[in-house]
């Protein structure tokens, strides 16, 4: 090799990725460079049961609704429901039919069996209720707020009741029209209701907050974390789609900054509650700024692994994914003046490495960005090594 980084690189064993990092994690971050293979997923799979096994993490989270993700928490943790409803209801974005996805929720619901609430491993979605072509009405997530708040404070405190908050949404189509998401006239996110809507949930969560010591006392300590999770969920949808009716040059940067400020305060939440573990993209889930190009505009805008990090300092760690090929997607072997093409010519199939000792030891030395074919894969940025603890290195990725 032209740069001796091969005494930094090992085998990889779940074992040694706690190894790499300066102190134990409150929030163990995995990220991947594209979706849908499911080796990756395997790979997620391996070392999280490590992890919950041995290392005492007790939530598991991924890049899905946080609120579909309710049902396969309730499945792992109490057997509610059935295995093909957890994973025809619980996921978005198509997820649900992983193989891989399947079995760790097997395998959550078999360890979960049988053992105390306390030592239950928990699942969560971080995404809001979000996909590519719009978002979500708000109204599932108000009605189980206002619904959680009447039935314990009095009603005298309620800002509005069930009936004033169903005439405001009206039906969910208006809220999840699709040419809303290229067409801002097509939004409902400013509209009268809308704005109205906005006050009403931000002064649902303000009495969900003063009434926090209350409310701890007459229901779950489970039943109160999920109502601040309905009410974070409803105040981010309304305020991102009112972005969506926006017309002005900052719109799509500011709906995906708003997208990873969901994920961020639903990580926070999850590593408020104990050690987390969460998979998801790089883009989402490093330090440094993300970017994309969009209808021919690049946006720029700060992930949720940059707002977590800044908030939890080294209780926040990143593990990056790379790869070497994915050659039934037309990714076939990385030039070796990329990073990906300095670790494919190690001889291990999957490797760990930390990234400050590797940055250290290429010095100097310039790597270039590897450019890959295939939408959907994106490389590892060498020049921003600084944005992840560490590198795991898959070799060939097959189809699944």
């Amino acid at each position: 090799m032209a740069i001796g980084v091969t005494h930094l690189v090992h085998a990889f064993e779940a074992t040694a990725a706690l190894g790499l990092l300066p102190v134990r994690p409150r929030l163990l971050a995995l990220g991947e460079p594209t979706h849908g293979e499911e080796a990756l997923l395997d790979l997620r799979n391996e070392l999280f049961r490590h992890l919950v096994e041995e290392e005492g993490y007790r939530t598991i989270a991924v890049e899905s609704d946080c609120l579909r993700a309710l049902v396969v928490d309730d499945y792992v943790t109490t057997g509610t429901g059935t295995l093909d409803r957890a994973m025809e209801h619980g996921f978005s974005h198509g997820w649900g039919a992983s193989a891989a996805n399947r079995d760790l929720v097997r395998w959550m619901r078999a360890r979960n069996h049988g053992r105390p609430a306390p030592e239950r491993v928990r699942f969560a979605g971080v995404d809001g209720p979000l996909e590519m072509t719009g978002a979500a009405s708000p109204g599932r997530a108000l009605a189980a707020l206002h619904g959680y708040l009447s039935a314990r404070v009095e009603a005298d405190l309620l800002p509005c009741t069930g009936g004033e908050l169903a005439s405001l949404l009206g039906p969910d189509e208006r809220w999840t029209e699709p040419a809303a998401m290229t067409d801002p006239a097509r939004s409902v996110g400013r509209s009268a209701e809308a704005v109205r809507l906005q006050v009403l949930a931000d002064d649902l969560v303000a009495l969900l907050d003063e009434q926090t010591p209350h409310l701890l006392a007459a229901t779950s300590r489970e039943d109160w974390d999920r109502a601040r999770l309905y009410g974070r969920t409803a105040t981010g949808l309304l305020r991102y789609h009112h972005w969506m009716a926006d017309t002005s040059p900052a719109r799509m940067t500011r709906l995906v900054g708003l997208r990873d400020r969901m994920m961020a305060r639903n990580l926070l939440a999850l590593a408020a509650r104990g050690p987390a573990l969460v998979h998801a993209h790089n883009s989402h889930l490093q330090r440094e700024k993300s970017s994309m190009n969009m209808g021919g505009r690049p946006l720029e805008w700060w992930s949720a692994g940059a707002l977590v990090s800044a908030r939890l300092g080294e209780e926040y760690a990143f593990l990056a994914t790379a790869l070497g090929t994915i050659r039934h997607r037309g990714v076939d072997t990385p030039p070796p003046d990329t990073l990906e093409g300095l670790l494919y010519a190690l001889p291990e199939e999957r490797c760990l490495a930390g990234t400050p000792r590797l940055a250290a030891a290429l010095g100097p030395a310039r790597l270039r960005p590897r450019s890959s074919p295939w939408f959907g894969y994106a490389p590892l940025d060498p020049e921003g090594l600084s944005g992840a603890d560490g590198i795991l290195f898959l070799k060939d990725v097959l189809p699944g």
